[in-house]
């Protein structure tokens, strides 16, 4: 299937704070429709990389196109010029003014107004809510009042950052979905900035995982979490253990026996990427692990085993008391693992700290 034309095209784009490359030469597309996530542990770039988008920060190099039109390089494009939407990290909804009145904030043809405002708040499910204020809502509610505002001017782009880190644990899930369908069917395009792996898997359509100001992978949720294209990505996107391992072109020696690799690499010294789901348990008073602890998430369970070597590994299964710390179990990983030379580094080492005395957001 071709795929859809690119509503944003960022080129080379930089963005320093002093010594601090927050954003360092970042090639991305977001294609028309699609929810594409900026992943990343804390001060890694992607809210840098969002503002750059909105125009709230112009680049040092680089540029943007965005609908067509450059928006930031040979020309810079205000914010309130690139029609964009934004949904804040605390909504910052307007606390004296009812949700219909936000939701119609920015909207500059008044005959359209009232009926546009209708229409959002039906598409997010909160026309009964019309003639409320913020404060009588919910934090779900809220989020869904922002999102609204947002889409009211027909943006090209919608971007969200940080979304859902104001929710308590129960409502985020719900929450999740619903900006999910009320995107979808508003036929939206959008980026939303998260550090949360769960939280890019099951919303986005792609993910764009950065890392010290770089991206250093772009695939669906399915090609990043299976096919990792380094050790950062393989360990921070959903969770995984690192064992050594011998590798011998398709195959490699492990505590665990000989595994076949995912895809070959050269005969050495190799970081085996386990996750926990592939891993298996079996009761064995003879067995070369132990087991060390036990996570109970009421639909499954995390058991965690220390090895024969002292390395530690997570196996996720159903949850029941099929185990107990301290057991002898036997330990085997099914189908094949990635594995990474020892000898080829990380695309960087780490998020670049922000001098002391810059204030500026770089995360």
């Amino acid at each position: 299937m071709e795929a859809s034309p690119a509503v944003v095209e960022c080129r080379d784009l930089t963005k320093r704070f002093g010594p601090v490359i927050a954003v360092d030469a970042v090639d991305l597309d977001v294609r028309s429709g699609e929810l594409l996530a900026l992943l990343g542990p804390s001060g890694c770039g992607k809210t840098t990389t969002l503002r750059l988008i909105a125009g709230f920060e112009r680049p040092d190099t680089g540029s943007i196109v965005l609908d067509g039109s450059v928006v930031a390089g040979e020309r810079f494009v205000s914010p309130e010029r690139r029609r964009v939407g934004i949904v804040f990290q605390d909504y910052a909804l307007f606390p004296h003014l009812s949700v219909a009145k936000n939701v119609a904030y920015g909207l500059r043809d008044r005959a359209s107004r009232g009926r546009r405002v209708a229409e959002m708040l039906d598409l997010v499910g909160l026309a009964a809510m019309a003639d409320r204020e913020p404060h009588e809502l919910s934090g779900g509610q809220q989020q869904r009042v922002a999102l609204a505002r947002a889409l009211a001017p027909d943006p090209s782009l919608v971007l969200l950052d940080e979304p859902f880190s104001n929710l308590d644990a129960a409502m985020r899930s719900q929450v999740r979905d619903d900006v999910r369908r009320i995107l979808v069917d508003a036929g939206a395009t959008a980026v939303v900035v998260t550090h949360d792996q769960e939280e890019a898997l099951s919303i986005a359509d792609r993910i764009a995982v950065m890392r010290a100001g770089r991206v250093v992978q772009v695939d669906t949720p399915a090609g990043v979490y299976a096919d990792p294209q380094d050790r950062f990505v393989a360990s921070f996107v959903g969770n995984a253990d690192v064992v050594r391992g011998e590798a011998d072109r398709s195959k490699v020696s492990t505590v665990f026996g000989e595994l076949p690799l995912a895809r070959p690499v050269r005969a050495g010294v190799v970081d085996v990427v386990v996750r926990p789901e592939r891993v298996r348990l079996r009761l064995d008073g003879e067995g070369h692990a132990q087991v060390d602890g036990i996570t109970y998430y009421g639909h499954d369970q995390v058991v965690a085993v220390v090895l024969v070597d002292g390395a530690r590994v997570r196996a996720r299964m159903v949850a029941g008391p099929a185990f107990e710390p301290g057991d002898r179990v036997d330990v085997s990983v099914s189908g094949p693992v990635l594995a990474f030379p020892l000898d080829r580094p990380d695309p960087d080492p780490g998020p670049r700290p922000v001098p002391e005395g810059d204030s500026r957001e770089t995360t």
